[in-house]
């Protein structure tokens, strides 16, 4: 291939620019288009959240990697170099991570692990990293997990029960004690024998409470999770979420996870954790394969709703996918895609896809937690 002195310059310029890391930047300009330039700012900006490990503070470089939220993390990294670099790239730069810095300490010394604050971003870097952990340090992983798990856990549980509250029977009485469910007629009719006349009022020996109807024909929801590196957040969430579902007597849960693969974690989805561990992120995605398989979980599609949390990046080809949700839609059942699901409700999807999808008669978006537990309860009534 013939090249002019200009693009020769423009190329020698770069590779210099990423050889010389962070420390180009104030003296050479990167040639070319605009989106060569951001190519090769955003591998150099790559390279050096590992390599820059190599100088020191003097240099101004960090020397360890950080879990804080503003700054680039390990699961993100590990996602953007398997989508720039080829495979044998990939497999070194991972090998440097884990084996010449510090951020090996995260994997072989339970100390360090120990003493992180358990929080979303140490979760992700575990779940993107354990398949490296061995002995100790992946039971202290599992413990931290389960810790960050329960602590979300708590913070939606109590608002999405309350979004499927069932009416009030009032014909019997429970041990559940709410103030919702106070049974006030029948605490003063059992008491009336304990009138205190000095105190001119009664003193109840007990309170009655009204439980809640259960309904015994329960709504199916499928939840069917892509498992691929951009989803991550959104896994985390969906699993949580699957596991409160369960709890609801009005809700049967299936819960499928997939890449070009599937695996029903049907069996597990009372225990998030045991699912989280079970993920292998990355990979290719085939999203008509997992929704065919998911259309045999079907048994009432007017009472079945199928959640897919995707990006809708379909790599096997989107013809399979579209044919599987507009099967999915004539039987009666309800499709969801939630194209990311986090506290901030923000996504990335396939928008073309996106806008099939919805065309079809999907409910497409990317939405809270808060929000499914909203949509799933209004599309119940």
């Amino acid at each position: 291939m013939i090249t002019d002195d200009k693009t020769t310059d423009r190329e020698a310029v770069n590779r210099w620019r990423l050889v010389l890391g962070s420390f180009s930047g104030d003296s050479l300009s990167a040639g070319g288009s605009a989106a060569e330039a951001f190519a090769y700012q955003e591998v150099d900006e790559l390279m050096d959240f590992l390599y820059g490990r190599e100088y020191g503070d003097d240099r101004g470089v960090r020397q360890e990697g950080s879990l804080d939220p503003s700054q680039l993390i390990v699961p993100e990294w590990i996602r953007k170099i398997r989508k720039i670099f080829p495979k044998e790239v990939v497999e070194r730069l991972e090998n440097d991570a884990l084996d010449r810095y510090q951020l090996a300490e995260i994997l072989t010394d339970k100390k360090v692990l120990e003493s992180m604050q358990p929080n979303m971003n140490l979760l992700k870097n575990i779940l993107a990293l354990k398949n490296r952990m061995q002995g100790e340090v992946l039971e202290t992983a599992k413990r931290i997990v389960r810790q960050v798990v329960e602590e979300l856990m708590k913070k939606l549980e109590s608002d999405i029960q309350r979004s499927f509250s069932g009416k009030i029977n009032r014909s019997e009485s429970t041990t559940l004690r709410t103030s919702k469910n106070f049974d006030f007629k029948k605490t003063i009719r059992k008491n009336l024998k304990n009138y205190d006349s000095g105190l001119q009022t009664i003193v109840p020996h007990r309170i009655y409470f009204n439980p809640r109807i259960k309904r015994y024909n329960p709504w199916n929801i499928i939840i069917c999770i892509d498992q691929s590196g951009s989803m991550l957040e959104s896994l985390i969430y969906s699993s949580i979420m699957a596991s409160i579902f369960a709890k609801l007597p009005i809700l049967k849960i299936s819960l499928v996870i997939f890449d070009t693969n599937i695996v029903d974690l049907s069996g597990y989805v009372d225990d998030p954790v045991d699912v989280l561990m079970s993920v292998q992120l990355g990979g290719g995605t085939d999203i008509g394969k997992a929704m065919a398989y998911c259309e045999t979980l079907i048994e009432t599609p007017a009472r079945t709703m199928m959640v897919m949390v995707t990006d809708l990046c379909d790599g096997a080809g989107y013809k399979p996918m579209y044919a599987s949700a507009k099967r999915i839609i004539e039987s009666g059942a309800k499709l969801f895609v939630l194209t990311g699901m986090d506290d901030q409700s923000q996504g990335m999807v396939d928008k073309n896809a996106a806008n099939i999808m919805a065309a079809l008669g999907a409910k497409v978006a990317s939405v809270t937690p808060g929000s499914l537990a909203l949509w799933v309860s209004e599309s119940m009534k």
